[in-house]
């Protein structure tokens, strides 16, 4: 996988590099004037990234992921991760039929859900799950493959499904080692 070089990344104009940042050259990225990269992020291959976006350090979004962050915005806190072909998505159409859907349409005959979403510190979303409008995915949680996040959730569980539902606590062990991580890194 090829990376950007600091001074190609610096040239895109991002509101915010951190240290050691990589951004696959096969990502696309839009709106780098919005967007916010932590130390130590990762950005993988073909993956979108638009409108208003902010990661924390130590986030990684793997191969085929897209974050819509629109006007309203997308945060990813540290530590936290999207895994292969996750969706993130700031704006809905309206499905009900009741109104026209699509970018092609005039706002005045679309009803649009517009919302940020939060994704919190140690939060770990599976692979290919999507993440609705509005949601805030709270601290520690683990979000498992092919799941639907339709409603914010509570810290420290471990969600599934369609929609996701929590199914049991996620051990918090892993702020001993980021603790260390962060004392010795």
């Amino acid at each position: 996988m090829g990376f950007y070089t600091r001074k190609e990344l610096e040239g895109m104009g991002f509101k915010h590099i951190g240290d050691n940042v990589k951004i696959s050259t096969k990502a696309s990225i839009y709106n780098c004037e919005e967007i916010s990269l932590g130390d130590n992020c990762r950005v993988d291959d073909f993956c979108v990234l638009s409108g208003k976006i902010t990661l924390g350090r130590n986030v990684h979004i793997a191969v085929f992921c897209n974050l819509a962050g629109g006007e309203e915005g997308i945060e990813m806190e540290d530590f936290s991760g999207l895994a292969y072909y996750c969706n993130v998505f700031t704006r809905s159409d309206d499905y009900s039929g009741q109104t026209l859907t699509n970018p092609t349409v005039p706002g005045k005959y679309k009803n649009v859900m517009k919302a940020p979403i939060h994704i919190g510190r140690h939060v770990i979303i599976g692979t290919g799950s999507t993440i609705f409008p509005g949601v805030t995915v709270a601290e520690g949680c683990s979000v498992g493959a092919y799941s639907l996040v339709t409603k914010s959730t509570e810290p420290w569980k471990i969600y599934v499904g369609i929609p996701a539902k929590p199914v049991k606590d996620r051990k918090k062990d892993l702020l001993i080692l980021e603790k260390e991580y962060l004392q010795n890194g």
